[in-house]
């Protein structure tokens, strides 16, 4: 597998689209509250992916320039967003978006940024940001203390996917969030959720660019490993998969 940002995922959009978590409605209110959101108010998202925070971003009344580099999953977003009024899709790169100067008022990243180049994503972002604009970068990462599920799950990502810990590396880290803002930016922790069945978990976990795809090396290991985690663990026909939702935010 290649680690470029702008291919990997092309292969996992529909798993993607179905199974990856939204964002809790907490981290709206701070980007109402803090950084400037609110109708009319232009957004880049950038690294937007299949849409999954450019459609809270809509509903909150913004008009959103989403920015992806893959096609695949533009074509995702624009199929599920397309009809919204103040939805624009934009063949584009966080580090070359292709956006006016001094055009958005707020730039944002949902579960993008470790993929980007930062000290070049903060070039971009102050070219395109107006005066006095804001910056907000957003994940959903593991809860702190693990629960007993997501300790076995961890577990088998180890043992039957090779690229985990060097993606789960690239994460939220703090030199290159740093970098973007220019300085230590602030920092909000909600809490967040799935409850997912079987189907639903063997989607959530392939839609990660780190699981091995069916005919590669580990694949059949890492599924049956998944069956049994969930037998383990389920309760009434579904696991609880929990999150700290993570965002940084300030003016870069």
């Amino acid at each position: 597998m290649t680690l470029d940002s702008t291919q990997r995922f092309s292969s996992r959009v529909d798993n993607y689209v179905k199974y990856r978590p939204s964002y809790p409605s907490e981290v709206i209110d701070l980007l109402r509250e803090r950084c400037g959101l609110g109708p009319g108010a232009a957004v880049a998202d950038l690294g937007a992916g299949t849409g999954i925070l450019s459609a809270l971003l809509l509903d909150a009344g913004a008009q959103v320039f989403a920015v992806e580099p893959n096609r695949g999953m533009r074509g995702a977003a624009e199929k599920l967003l397309a009809g919204r009024s103040g939805f624009v899709s934009v063949a584009g790169t966080a580090e070359a978006s292709t956006l006016e100067a001094h055009s958005v008022e707020l730039v944002v990243a949902g579960q993008a940024f470790h993929w980007f180049d930062p000290g070049r994503a903060r070039r971009e972002a102050l070219r395109i940001l107006a005066a006095g604009g804001w910056a907000a970068l957003i994940w959903n990462e593991r809860p702190e203390e693990p629960t007993p599920f997501l300790t076995d799950y961890e577990a088998l990502l180890r043992r039957h996917a090779p690229e985990y810990e060097r993606v789960q590396s690239l994460r939220a880290q703090q030199q290159g969030i740093g970098e973007f803002f220019g300085g230590a930016p602030q920092q909000a922790v909600f809490a967040n959720r799935q409850i997912l069945d079987l189907e639903g978990l063997q989607g959530r976990l392939m839609s990660s660019s780190y699981a091995p795809e069916p005919g590669e090396p580990q694949h059949a290991a890492l599924i049956a490993g998944l069956r049994q985690v969930f037998e383990r663990h389920q309760q009434g026909g579904s696991v609880v998969f929990p999150y700290r939702t993570l965002v940084f935010f300030g003016q870069p």
